[in-house]
């Protein structure tokens, strides 16, 4: 069954929750899993093929610049994958506020793993007040979406304030995904 990732496009496989199983292409903002790129550059080393995104067949850039371009193409079109990724991204550097609205977008988008980053924001009040309540929303809107670590932050939050019914449905359903 599929996380809230979704499934591999090339292969059907649900995408691995472990990023460093999977990539996200620059061009199309595709997440693939690393099993079906590690096949592609195979097919094209052998085959002395250029190098192409696997799923929309564009050419690879080589340089940072020339990726960082189309990432910028790909927010230009609020791509919800190259809004959390640009968060992120703002966020490592410490930019917080940058973070937030970028990963703000992507949640508007429909990204559950930007609902689920939005969580932390606030938890940690990086880039915002420190607010439970809208860390809680924003969990909520992510385990909605399928985000079984969010769901499982839930279940703590429920056994935290002495609701372990509703902390246990949470964990079990998290435990499904």
């Amino acid at each position: 069954e599929s996380s809230h990732l979704g499934d591999c496009p090339i292969c059907c496989l649900p995408v691995p929750l472990d990023a460093e199983k999977s990539i996200i292409q620059t061009c199309c903002s595709e997440i693939i899993c690393k099993g079906c790129d590690h096949a592609n550059k195979m097919r094209e080393i052998e085959g002395k093929l250029s190098f192409k995104c696997p799923f929309c067949r564009r050419p690879v850039p080589r340089e940072k610049r020339f990726r960082d371009k189309q990432r910028m193409k790909r927010l230009e079109v609020n791509d919800p994958v190259a809004m959390r990724y640009k968060g992120i991204e703002q966020y490592d550097k410490g930019d917080y506020s940058s973070a937030f609205g970028y990963l703000m977008k992507a949640a508007e988008l429909g990204h559950v793993e930007a609902q689920y980053s939005l969580a932390g924001m606030y938890r940690k009040g990086h880039g915002v007040e420190k607010d439970e309540g809208m860390e809680t929303y924003h969990l909520e809107e992510a385990a909605i979406g399928g985000h079984p670590f969010a769901r499982h932050n839930l279940g703590v939050h429920e056994w935290n304030n002495d609701n372990e019914e509703r902390a246990v449905k949470h964990w079990i359903i998290a435990a499904a995904q």
